[in-house]
């Protein structure tokens, strides 16, 4: 969220210890989404309506700007229930006190509604009629649901005769998000512009297989429904935010520089006795900026530009022939770097005609094929220890080769964190890597060719990132209104 000058991340958090449980709503403020100051604890669970556990939520700024949250709360009869929270104090520039009012819940699982599948209320949006809305997600009668409510004034719901979207392609929805994209430009939208200028987005998160997935389309107001572009039967063909390590995203209106900013959790891929002993467990991506590609066929996702004030040494190549084998790159320290790279294409005279339908595994249908891969993400050799998940992943590029004759890729290495960004943040592909063998002072950076042609390279730049401050003091943040 932000608010008057300052970017707030809320995130669930156990008080107790580094494994899941006991959740509570920490916060955190920044003012350039790069270098952040911990705050107390925002939600507890305190009350009947959330003894049990303050789960997932979003903010929303009402009018008045007004600042509200709406979470989900594990009742005492450990039913998800939906509840809102308040600033106790609005002339605090930091927010750091939230109440909730004793007329919590504001919804309660019923006509239907199975009580632990009911949960994570999205940003509310205003309709042309004045009312809010709101999406949360459930499973009703096996089929994933974005169900749909409404208020005159935020504190009254009532459900909606239909669903936002319901899908029998998959089971329980986590964390949904709808928000409206520009069809033109790269600014961001607030969540309730709605017109023919837009399309919109619903994002939903699977727990099988914990992944998160979206649909493009439009929002029908008159019937309150959305209508995708291509709602395929089987989800593994709906459009995927990330091919890594990624879940339970959350995107906001940016109003500072007009941008829709996504969030997303990245969780570990080392065992629960490894979280106990570093003492935490999961983290929140380099935050990106999205927007809906010039074909309007899919999102783009890309760093926010902030993340480039890291940037330190560079190391800068034009022209370079990767030849068979390992090739170093001197001059920076390999934990934490930001490399671009472009890749040149040879000619397609000897290229294979694609069939959609058989593009849900990527690294499977390559090995099956023989197919030539330019880039992939590979953490099977990444360490020494056999208990950690090292998965393969893979994803097709969606790109026009006779006009871009290129393919592009960004990575961003923060130690244990890999994410990468392919065909200008048309594809992305985010990882846990534990190398048993690694030391930050010995770190290397390699390019590697393993086919037995020559590739080109037109241009690779690579700066060395100093480190981001995430326990800085409020009185080191300066507010610029």
């Amino acid at each position: 969220m932000y608010y008057n000058g300052v970017y707030h991340l809320f995130y669930q958090y156990n008080p107790n210890g580094s494994v899941w449980g006991n959740i509570h709503w920490a916060h955190s403020v920044s003012t350039d989404l790069i270098n952040w100051a911990p705050l107390d604890l925002a939600i507890h669970p305190t009350k009947p309506f959330d003894i049990n556990g303050c789960w997932s939520g979003s903010a929303t700024i009402l009018p008045g700007h007004q600042p509200v949250i709406l979470y989900t709360g594990m009742n005492r009869d450990n039913q998800q229930v939906q509840n809102i929270a308040v600033p106790a104090n609005l002339s605090d520039p930091f927010l750091r006190v939230w109440t909730k009012p004793d007329y919590n819940p504001l919804m309660t699982p019923v006509d239907g509604i199975h009580s632990d599948m009911f949960r994570d209320p999205t940003t509310g949006w205003r309709g042309a009629d004045g009312r809010w809305r709101v999406a949360l997600g459930a499973e009703i009668s096996g089929n994933g649901t974005a169900l749909l409510y409404k208020s005159e004034d935020f504190v009254r719901w009532e459900r909606a005769d239909s669903p936002l979207h319901s899908s029998s392609a998959s089971g329980m929805w986590e964390c949904p998000d709808f928000f409206p994209v520009s069809i033109e430009g790269r600014e961001g939208l607030d969540t309730s512009v709605n017109s023919k200028a837009v399309r919109h987005v619903l994002k939903m998160s699977l727990m099988v297989p914990q992944s998160d997935y979206y649909m493009l389309g439009t929002y029908d107001e008159t019937r309150d429904i959305f209508v995708p572009d291509d709602a395929a039967d089987d989800y593994r063909m709906w459009l995927r935010y990330d091919y890594g390590k990624f879940y339970a995203s959350k995107t906001f209106f940016d109003a500072k520089k007009k941008r829709r900013i996504l969030w997303g959790w990245l969780n570990e891929s080392d065992t629960e006795s490894d979280d106990i002993a570093k003492g935490w467990a999961g983290l929140q991506i380099i935050p990106r900026k999205i927007w809906l590609d010039s074909r309007g066929r899919q999102l783009v996702q890309w760093p926010i530009e902030e993340v480039e004030s890291l940037r330190r040494d560079e190391v800068h190549l034009h022209g370079l022939e990767l030849t068979t084998g390992v090739h170093e790159i001197k001059g920076l320290k390999a934990s934490q770097v930001d490399v671009e790279v472009d890749f040149e294409l040879p000619s397609l005279d000897g290229a294979d005609t694609f069939d959609p339908s058989r593009a849900m595994d990527a690294p499977k249908l390559c090995s099956e094929e023989d197919a030539s891969v330019r880039v992939l993400d590979v953490e099977s050799r990444s360490s020494l220890r056999p208990e950690l998940d090292k998965p393969v992943y893979g994803v097709f590029l969606d790109m026009d080769l006779e006009k871009e004759r290129k393919i592009s890729l960004r990575t961003l290495i923060d130690h244990s964190v890999i994410e990468s960004f392919g065909g200008k943040g048309r594809a992305c592909i985010t990882a846990r890597v534990y190398p048993e063998l690694f030391l930050n002072t010995s770190s290397h950076l390699y390019l590697f060719n393993n086919g037995s042609s020559s590739v080109m390279i037109s241009r690779f730049q690579s700066w060395g990132m100093a480190k981001a401050h995430l326990n800085i003091k409020l009185k080191d943040l300066v507010i610029e209104n």
